[in-house]
């Protein structure tokens, strides 16, 4: 095994200090040190590597060609050293994160990815799940997964996942009805939403006057109506990035290019109080991350909420 040539910390320290801040003072200040003492390290330091590492021109210093090359490699090996301590620690103290989400994001697109943010960040992410309040003094929760993105005081609101939605039914109702143009629909049960419902935009977009009948099934969210079309009982309005791995896989068809216009059925929502913690910042970014790598645009699951 190869031998280790590690300089002395104590003089990697001050002088990585002092090239930051291009001052022996300020990193005395920042290690509590005298600027002898810092001076005193960095005499050492070049000794031990037989270079010289400042220019020293009266009471300024400027870093030598050798210094600044010295000087980035450490920053990012100290930035590593920092970063694997912190994550020792929050593995010791056990950090948790509490998120509030609907069930069917809970399951469906945060459960299966949770474990990489877990490793990563070395928090625990403890997931509850039910009606997403977001009044963070009663809901017990560091974070919450909310339904659009709708502004609130007091919370800071991100949104998450964007959508179109299209109709879709199943092969098998395809079969036995006959549906070639958006009026054919008329005809059909449309399962409609008890909160953002969007038949009557979508006739419109597909150049369909009506009022649509009362008598079909409201449901509260569109993970019901979903199964419910899949089951062949009719016709669900359903959002791309929730309904697309059922589309994909058979399970369902999409009927015609027509979309409502975009927007926003998921957001993420934090008590502007803790803007800058750092556990909330990290699970923000990652859920960002995760959204914007390509791969976790649209769920893999059949259920908006």
């Amino acid at each position: 095994m190869k031998k280790r040539r590690l300089p002395p910390f104590s003089a990697v320290k001050a002088f990585e200090a002092a090239a930051r801040h291009l001052s022996f003072k300020a990193a005395a200040d920042e290690l509590c040190l005298s600027p002898s003492a810092i001076s005193h390290q960095i005499r050492a330091l070049e000794e031990y590597l037989a270079t010289a590492l400042f220019r020293r021109e009266g009471n300024r210093i400027s870093l030598t060609g050798t210094g600044r090359d010295y000087a980035g490699r450490l920053s990012q090996l100290l930035d590593h050293l920092d970063d694997s301590t912190r994550k020792a620690q929050a593995r010791a103290r056990g950090q948790t994160l509490r998120v509030l989400s609907t069930p069917g994001f809970a399951a469906r697109w945060l459960l299966p990815r949770m474990a990489r943010f877990e490793h990563a960040h070395a928090i625990r992410l403890d997931v509850a799940e039910g009606a997403p309040s977001t009044d963070f003094t009663t809901n017990k929760a560091d974070v919450v997964i909310k339904w659009r993105d709708d502004p609130e005081e007091g919370v800071d609101v991100v949104p998450l996942l964007h959508s179109a939605r299209y109709p879709v039914a199943s092969p098998a109702l395809l079969e036995r009805e006959g549906i070639f143009h958006p009026r054919d629909l008329l005809r059909q049960t449309l399962f409609r939403d008890e909160v953002d419902d969007q038949w009557q935009a979508w006739f419109r977009a597909a150049g369909v006057v009506t009022d649509l009948a009362d008598g079909d099934p409201i449901y509260p969210n569109c993970e019901y109506a979903s199964t419910a079309a899949e089951a062949g009982l009719g016709v669900a309005l359903a959002y791309d990035v929730v309904i697309n791995p059922s589309v994909e896989e058979g399970r369902l068809v999409r009927l015609f290019e027509t979309t409502t216009i975009p927007f926003t059925i998921y957001a993420i929502a934090t008590d502007a109080a803790r803007r800058d913690d750092e556990l909330v910042g990290a699970f923000r970014d990652w859920l960002l991350a995760e959204v914007g790598s390509g791969t976790s645009a649209r769920m893999s699951f059949s259920a908006a909420e």
